[in-house]
């Protein structure tokens, strides 16, 4: 099987003819995704750009999930763990079936490449008192 090859066609990152507002059962405000890569042997690759105060629901990923800050600045929590700040630059990795959220700082939108290894699982909201936790 060749290479594929995703084009920036836009001259600023993949936006465009690839994005997708997320809502409903996933996400708490406004967030868009641009699909990179995938799914090809369970593995999916996405931007995803989360406005100010915008967040995952807590989920799992089958085999794991790596991010990487582009943008901005936001938060990731494990379930029963104080959230994180994470910030351009950072890379988090999230072991096979860790439940966790993250999303974007309410002062900041942020904007993260995923990449998900297997099939994820979503779960309940993030409530706004769990998002509330973080720290400085």
């Amino acid at each position: 099987m060749p290479c594929t090859i995703v084009r920036n066609s836009t001259g600023g990152g993949n936006k465009g003819a690839q994005s997708t507002v997320k809502a409903a059962n996933t996400f708490t405000g406004h967030v868009w995704m641009d699909k990179l890569a995938g799914p090809v042997d369970g593995i999916m690759c996405n931007h995803v750009t989360f406005l100010p105060g915008a967040r995952t629901y807590w989920h799992h990923h089958e085999n794991g999930q790596i991010l990487e800050v582009k943008a901005g600045s936001g938060w990731v929590c494990d379930k029963g763990g104080k959230p994180e700040r994470i910030s351009v630059g950072d890379i988090v990795q999230c072991p096979a079936g860790t439940v966790h959220w993250h999303g974007a700082d309410e002062g900041s939108m942020m904007m993260h490449l995923a990449i998900s290894l297997g099939k994820t699982t979503w779960m309940e909201e993030v409530s706004q008192e769990e998002y509330n936790t973080k720290t400085g």
